[in-house]
């Protein structure tokens, strides 16, 4: 089969012919129709991603969206024909998602949304599964609690909006001034983290008592600062990018509660991937309900423009999540 092959760190990607996998017991043989790209990649590509143990030379991509090919051992869930979607590979060895083919553990995949093309179905995995443990598995969103999601235009940051706002929450979002009207179109009430101060937005947005429930996608000194907008007693704090040292007073002092997840566990463990493919099934219904859909930067990517995709990532001008077409 066709495969983009990264050799070492920095390398370019190269196209390659290596071998079809088969699938054993309690896999799935999945042709790939879609390959979602996502900044893990280009830091793994880099040499950058020591925690995604994912030794090169490999073939990338942890999203995709395909038809089942053929099934292993054990499997009930899927036929050949079906199509799906799920977060596959790309870290910890398994092959990725920038290839022809690849052999899933099935309790990694979900039947994809019939509403959604293989395109847009490929966006949505990663960040989905990232947003839903942090807001539903951790922070336990529910009706009327006042959510901020801090990133709110970026990939994960997009679909929590939709996901707490399909919980009934309220929801305020953090980003940049010419991120707002993205964010406003989704739903939240969007914050101009550079014009407005912390203590501006949680007085004006919570007369001074903090949010409910604070999502942070960007870590670093924005994380710091959740630990101090958070409702005091009874508020969390949940954080995809926790990894660098911070100090709790702040929030030892509100009386508040934290979580950090790491959505690559399942993959790089083998625990816990059920929950993954129940995720994007309940993901799915939101799908058809018409209260989630994918956000995508308009390029088409292929085979041949694939770098371009990671050069935008790189340099912070997607617009959207970025999908490479394996089959046009």
């Amino acid at each position: 089969m066709r495969a983009l092959v990264v050799d070492a760190a920095g390398a370019p990607l190269r196209q390659a012919l290596v071998e079809r996998p088969a699938p054993g017991p309690g896999e799935a043989l999945v042709r790939i129709h879609a390959s979602g790209l996502n900044p893990l990649d280009t830091k793994i590509r880099a040499g950058r991603a020591d925690h995604a143990r994912h030794p090169l030379p490999a073939v990338l991509g942890i999203d995709m969206a395909g038809v089942v090919e053929a099934v292993g051992p054990g499997v009930t869930e899927f036929i050949p024909g079906d199509e799906v979607y799920g977060m596959s590979g790309g870290v910890g060895g398994h092959q990725g998602s920038l290839a022809e083919f690849a052999s899933v553990d099935a309790e990694l995949l979900a039947h994809k949304p019939r509403s959604l093309t293989s395109r847009e179905a490929a966006a949505l995995p990663l960040v989905v599964i990232t947003a839903w443990e942090g807001l539903v598995d951790r922070a336990r969103v529910q009706a009327g609690h006042r959510v901020l999601i801090h990133g709110g235009a970026g990939g994960i940051g997009a679909v929590a909006i939709q996901i707490a706002r399909a919980r009934g929450a309220v929801v305020f979002a953090t980003g940049t001034a010419a991120q707002q009207v993205l964010m406003n179109g989704l739903g939240a009430t969007a914050i101009d983290f550079a014009a407005t101060s912390v203590e501006q937005y949680v007085e004006q947005h919570t007369a001074g008592e903090g949010f409910d429930v604070i999502f942070d996608t960007v870590g670093g000194a924005t994380l710091d600062a959740s630990f101090g907008a958070v409702r005091a007693h009874t508020g969390h704090v949940v954080s995809a990018l926790g990894w660098g040292t911070h100090s709790l007073a702040p929030l030892s002092f509100r009386g508040a509660t934290y979580s950090g997840i790491f959505t690559l566990l399942p993959l790089l463990t083998g625990k816990g991937r059920a929950h993954h493919g129940a995720i994007l099934r309940m993901a799915a219904r939101l799908v058809e309900d018409g209260r989630l859909r994918p956000v995508l930067d308009p390029r088409r990517l292929t085979w041949e423009t694939v770098s371009d995709g990671f050069a935008a990532i790189e340099a912070g001008s997607a617009t959207g999540k970025l999908v490479v077409d394996i089959i046009g």
